[in-house]
């Protein structure tokens, strides 16, 4: 099954494993989770000492036929974009599973609870490896379900309305991707006469103008509900606010990572001509939606509602870094999900321990927790500085090299000879620019409200509200030092998604100059695909 396969499919069978073990054995469900998890993590750091950073394409790649007459194959692949994807995933989980506040305040059902979040890993971790659409779309409505369970069961007082919402709103854009990938299986039949789902074959196929609109705005509302970007944002802070603890935090650190990635390995290769049409909207929406999760999590009172919204704002950052076409800004784009990932994490494992605490998240019930609470207090505040942005600290990077992408890429578009994306980077950039001002406003006045002030409310100074111990400073210590690392060292994370990268950037350079030449082209595939392959596709067809 090779490396991939077996991280991609270890977190499923440990969900089986839990399964088996009487409901009443608590302590071994937990064993047997964080043992499958960190085993998950560990296998996870063996991609690293096997990846080349000098190779573009994919790597450790696993292609086994699962239905072959309908030319499905269970084809997995790492490259630079989607390596660190996997490991926040295999990081993240045992860190969630690990920290006593993951359940939440309904410690109920432990060995479901577990079960949910191994299958929900397994679905996450297949749909950033899959090559094949296929099997991306099955990873994809994975995550769904046990994600649904999670907010359902374990979440607070509206977890019913905040768990059929998010179903609702990711399943409107799941069904059309599928209608989209669908019409590309039939178009390459219609072409080569073979029944595949290939990535590859799907990313060099070059549809005339119009089919080419119509399917990557299925592809890219799907994603665009997963980042999530305004408009289509308001199902996130419902889900978030009900959610448990290690809900939000993998809801938070992982699955909106989906739509951003979906972007960049599926909508804009497989659709350039449609991406650089609509990227002047999309961008828009990213910069309005910076602006607007900023503002919207200043006049929160609800602190986890807080939270929520701010990863609105920097998902927009992300999302406009990936728009830009430059491998500054792209790198940037890549490196901020993952900061974004330790930091917003790290928010919610705070989030959840002063609820754990207090009952509350009224930012108003809160006051001088500094005195009460100060190691919590100081771990609190690294991770704060970190969401802001603070050099040193992860945030930084990501956030300086989108706007550096930004700002160089009406320059960088007229080099590589195409036509202007926005017409005006600059300003995108410099409006985007003043969410890092809004993010110290919001986050640092939020750290004002709970930890300083006086110590005046009798429910603060009670005995149960004590320090972070144990499991919890393990847990905020592996938060902090990843969040230093990535702060003061993003040379090994640079170093292996460049290759990649520029790969990219180029491909989709020549496949839109190639469509741009005539985008009512009748449906082929692009001039560059090696001939050896297109020999394949046409020598070798499966008729279902």
């Amino acid at each position: 099954m090779g490396l991939l396969g077996w991280i991609a499919l270890t977190p499923l069978l440990g969900a089986l494993l839990v399964m088996l073990v009487p409901k009443e054995e608590e302590s071994i469900h937990r064993g047997i989770g964080l043992t499958v998890a960190i085993g998950t993590f560990l296998a996870s750091l063996l991609i690293l000492g096997d990846f080349d950073r000098t190779q573009a394409g994919f790597q450790l790649v696993v292609n086994r036929p699962w239905v072959a007459s309908l030319g499905i194959n269970f084809h997995l692949g790492v490259d630079g974009i989607s390596l660190w994807l996997v490991l926040l995933t295999t990081f993240m989980v045992p860190l969630t599973l690990f920290s006593p506040q993951a359940i939440g305040l309904r410690n109920i059902r432990v060995r479901e609870f577990i079960i949910a979040m191994l299958v929900l890993e397994t679905g996450m971790l297949g749909a950033f490896l899959a090559l094949d659409l296929f099997v991306f779309y099955v990873f994809w409505e994975v995550m769904l379900v046990p994600m649904y369970f999670i907010i359902g069961i374990w979440g607070g007082e509206r977890r019913l309305y905040a768990s059929i919402k998010f179903v609702l709103y990711t399943l409107v854009g799941s069904l059309l991707m599928l209608a989209a990938i669908l019409y590309l299986y039939a178009q390459v039949h219609t072409l080569t006469g073979t029944w595949t789902f290939d990535y590859a074959t799907y990313a060099s196929l070059m549809l005339p103008r119009g089919p080419q609109m119509l399917c990557f705005g299925a592809f890219a509302l799907a994603f665009m509900i997963k980042v999530p970007l305004f408009p289509l944002h308001t199902w996130l802070p419902d889900a978030h606010v009900e959610a448990p603890t290690g809900g939000s935090v993998i809801l938070a650190a992982v699955l909106l990572k989906f739509g951003a990635y979906g972007f960049l390995r599926f909508a804009m290769p497989m659709f350039p001509l449609a991406a650089w049409s609509a990227g002047p909207a999309i961008a828009i929406l990213a910069v309005i939606g910076i602006i607007f999760g900023a503002l919207m999590a200043y006049v929160q009172d609800d602190v986890k509602k807080l939270v929520a919204y701010s990863s609105v704002s920097h998902l927009g950052f992300v999302v406009l870094g990936l728009l830009t076409l430059t491998a500054p800004g792209i790198q940037g784009g890549i490196y901020q999900m993952l900061a974004h990932g330790i930091s917003t994490g790290g928010l919610f494992f705070g989030v959840g321990i002063l609820y754990d605490r207090r009952h509350t998240r009224r930012l108003d019930d809160f006051g001088g927790l500094w005195a009460k609470m100060p190691v919590f207090a100081a771990c609190f505040l690294v991770i704060v500085l970190a969401s802001v942005g603070l050099p040193g600290l992860c945030g930084f990077v990501g956030e300086f090299m989108v706007l550096l992408g930004t700002f160089t890429a009406g320059k960088t578009w007229q080099t590589d000879g195409l036509p202007p994306m926005f017409w005006s980077p600059m300003l995108l950039a410099a409006i985007s620019a003043t969410a890092v001002i809004l993010a110290a406003m919001y986050l640092l006045t939020m750290y004002q409200k709970l930890m300083f002030g006086p110590l005046d409310k009798p429910e603060n100074k009670a005995d149960h509200v004590r320090d972070i111990h144990g499991r919890e400073r393990w847990v905020f210590g592996t938060i902090i030092v990843a969040a230093l690392m990535m702060g003061l060292w993003p040379k090994p994370i640079l170093d292996r998604t460049e290759a990649s990268v520029k790969s990219f950037v180029t491909a989709f350079r020549e496949r839109l100059l190639d469509a741009d030449k005539n985008p009512n082209a009748p449906a082929r595939f692009f001039p560059a695909l090696p001939a050896a392959e297109k020999t394949a596709l046409n020598t070798n067809p499966v008729t279902p």
